[in-house]
């Protein structure tokens, strides 16, 4: 049987779609030779490289949005900055959430402190402001380059790494397959960006508006991409139905992203066989 890699993709929320296509591949008994992980798909992919099954992961995220309260603490712990600092630095200093703070509040127990302690090869993207290029990380402290890969400008302040001002790797690179050339016969993208709608109308909020626009510079730099190599599977759960933010909709978005299983586990044991 042919070996497969996965890319997981940014996109807020949504990626908690993400899960959906693990437990599948669980269900198949298979595991990747690596996976490569933007934003909220380093997160879950982190979890899934650590040795976490898709089971384990869809418990731990759903326990953790079930759970108001300890959301908005865990947030608020997040914070870069504190309320004394809005007399220092402005009203935005207070909101602006810290990037490392954030991955200790939020992430699992299971995901280790350095790359070499996981289970599988995982690649992090991050894009350096400077620069303006995308970093790939996959050696080294990890935490510090999952908290460079979320940090999405404005709503999470960037991260510093060896002397570079990191930025989320949806910047540059929303869905990381290309860094898995080379590395299995077969290459499996998720993209959560979620379809375009032609009916709402509604204007949204400041923040869901700044996500939104990621995700539409996000969706361009894939198009581009896809012209000069597709993977051999692109995964595209339906869930763009929910918001960049909707994290508390976690059940639901787990219940849209159930018909990708099917997909996967007919697509993806015919090209194996191949």
């Amino acid at each position: 049987m042919k070996s497969f890699a996965l890319a997981l993709g940014g996109g807020g929320a949504r990626g908690i779609a993400h899960i959906a296509v693990i437990e599948a591949l669980d269900d198949l008994g298979l595991k990747p030779t690596a996976v490569a992980g933007t934003s909220i798909g380093s997160l879950i992919g982190a979890a899934y490289a650590a040795g976490m099954s898709g089971k384990e992961i869809r418990r731990y995220v759903v326990a953790l949005a079930h759970d108001r309260s300890a959301m908005l603490r865990r947030a608020l712990a997040a914070r870069a900055g504190t309320f004394a600092s809005v007399f220092k630095q402005g009203l935005g200093s207070a909101t602006v959430l810290d990037a490392e703070k954030l991955c200790a509040q939020f992430l699992p127990a299971a995901v280790p402190d350095d790359f070499g302690a996981l289970k599988l090869p995982l690649i992090v993207m991050a894009s350096d402001v400077h620069r303006r290029v995308q970093v790939p990380i996959s050696s080294g402290p990890l935490k510090p380059a999952l908290a460079a890969s979320i940090a999405l400008p404005t709503l999470v302040r960037p991260v510093v790494i060896d002397e570079r001002i990191l930025i989320d790797g949806g910047a540059t690179n929303p869905l990381p397959f290309d860094q898995l050339r080379g590395r299995a016969d077969v290459i499996i993208a998720v993209d959560i960006s979620g379809e375009p709608s032609d009916v709402r109308r509604d204007i949204p909020s400041p923040w869901e508006c700044l996500l939104t626009t990621v995700l539409v510079m996000g969706n361009a730099i894939t198009s581009e991409k896809l012209k000069h190599g597709a993977p051999d599977l692109m995964i595209r759960p339906k869930v763009g139905s929910f918001r960049s933010l909707d994290f508390l909709q976690a059940s639901a978005i787990l219940r849209a992203a159930e018909p990708a299983k099917a997909e996967i586990r007919h697509k993806l044991a015919e090209l194996l066989a191949r």
